[in-house]
Parts: C-alpha cells; structure tokens; sequence
C-alpha cells in the first residue's frame, strides 16, 4: 500500500470499496459516496468494527474513535482517511 502521503482521492475511494466488497460481500455497483453504512451496506455495529479494523489495515494508520462515531456513509469514509492522508 502506498504511504498516507501519496494517497489520491481515487486510490482512497478504491481501496475502502474493495475492502467494503471483499470483507462484506457488497455489491460494487451498489456503491457510493452517499451509501449509508447500516440501511444501503447492511453493516450492523459489529460489521462496523471489523470495517474500521480492516481499513486501518488497509492504509497503514490508526482511526481515532471519535472519527468513527461520526461515520453513516461511505462518503463519511472516504472524507476522514482523505484528511488524514492530507495531514501525514
């Protein structure tokens, strides 16, 4: 995985969707910025938890908690690990 630093806004969107099809077995066309996690995924709480695990896995750095409690989208996603590429 390339370094936080280096990450594009694709590249980003790319990895969370693969991570979302792979460990879920979500549909890729189902997919988008506006995707709510719960009511369009069907993730449940601990589904949640193994996402943040996974996706933190994925980029190499830790989420805090308090980022993740405000997450419904992927969107939400997408605009939290962008900010923290931007900030490393």
């Amino acid at each position: 995985m390339e370094s936080p630093t280096s990450l594009s806004r694709e590249t980003i969107i790319d990895t969370v969707n693969r991570v979302v099809v792979e460990e879920f077995e979500a549909e890729p066309e189902a997919l988008a910025a506006e995707s709510r996690l719960r009511e369009d995924i069907g993730l449940d709480s601990l589904d949640a938890v193994d996402l943040v695990i996974s996706l933190e896995l994925a980029f190499g750095f830790r989420i805090p908690a308090e980022e993740v409690k405000g997450i419904r989208t992927l969107g939400d996603i997408y605009e939290r690990i962008c900010a923290h590429a931007d900030q490393s």
